[in-house]
């Protein structure tokens, strides 16, 4: 679906605009595990500002575990954002429901700032709206895998996005 050199060509045009945007600054990006951390550190390489990196981890507990309705927090951040510029960094948004979670989650801790970073986005699936900021590539509703997404914690390791073979 999308070649290592199409997502390495897009991930420093997103770079190149967050270095802009925040010139003078020092965010801290928020990793969220465990889909986004390729997509983090190449980006994070990417950057010309000064950044921190931190990360959060969150779980959903529906039966299904590709839908993402009630929200669990696994790991928190290691430091206190108040007053910060914070980046979301996040791999795919389909729904809404975890990263509105996240969102929220940090909006309550009184950042400076807080915008949402994110490679994939799924808009035909969203349940709830948010303002992203940065998207890297709208996708249709399809599993996806690789870049550090996954199926059932294989794939991540693909240097590219592949569509999951529905058949099986």
């Amino acid at each position: 679906m999308l070649s290592e050199t199409e997502i390495r060509n897009r991930v420093s045009e997103m770079a190149d605009r967050i270095n802009r945007d925040y010139s003078g600054k020092k965010p801290i990006l928020i990793g969220i595990l465990k889909g986004s951390f390729v997509f983090l550190a190449d980006l994070a390489r990417n950057l010309d500002i000064k950044h921190e990196i931190d990360f959060m981890m969150v779980s959903s507990y529906d039966d299904d575990p590709h839908e993402s309705g009630n929200v669990k927090l696994i790991l928190d951040l290691s430091r206190n954002i108040s007053g910060e510029d914070v980046i979301i960094v996040e791999d795919i948004v389909d729904s809404g429901k975890t990263l509105n979670y996240i969102y929220h989650n940090l909006l309550m801790r009184k950042p400076k700032s807080l915008e949402i970073v994110t490679l994939l986005d799924k808009t035909e699936r969203r349940e709830i709206e948010l303002d992203i900021k940065y998207i890297g590539f709208e996708i249709p509703n399809r599993f996806v895998v690789g870049y550090g997404l996954d199926d059932a914690g294989m794939f991540r390791g693909l240097p590219f996005i592949a569509y999951r073979n529905e058949k099986g």
